[in-house]
């Protein structure tokens, strides 16, 4: 019983470190949904927009953009895409719907490992407790 308590317990802390990284993750989907939406809105004002983005951890450096019809989305693993700012905002919006759909399923996952926790430690001090009674 032990040994399956510690596997739970492994299982817990890799699906712990997963919800952390989509808890970090659907905030940064939610600024780029935000930042083309903005480009979207002043798309037929012909403004550039003055934004503040960050180059590095804590280092930040200020930007006009100009009216473009497209968007690069930073994919990851050294990979960016360009796309027109409909296509990025769909991207985005499936890729927040995705990163939300995964969380509910983790924390799922995460309340049923506890449950099965709680069970295994009862079962095991059950177990013990019948071995006192035999004494």
């Amino acid at each position: 019983m032990f040994g399956r308590l510690q596997q739970y317990r492994v299982v817990e802390m890799k699906l712990l470190a997963q919800q952390r990284d989509l808890q970090a993750k659907i905030p940064d989907i939610e600024k780029c949904l935000d930042a083309v939406a903005t480009l979207q809105a002043n798309k037929d004002t012909g403004q550039e927009i003055i934004a503040d983005f960050e180059i590095s951890e804590g280092i930040y450096s200020r930007a006009r953009v100009e009216n473009t019809d497209s968007v690069c989305l930073w994919l990851g693993a050294n990979v960016m895409l360009e796309y027109s700012r409909e296509e990025a905002a769909t991207r985005l919006q499936k890729n927040l719907e995705n990163a939300k759909a995964s969380l509910e399923v983790l924390v799922a996952d995460l309340l049923f490992l506890r449950d099965q926790v709680t069970i295994t430690q009862v079962m095991h001090g059950y177990h013990h407790f019948e071995i006192f009674l035999l004494r």
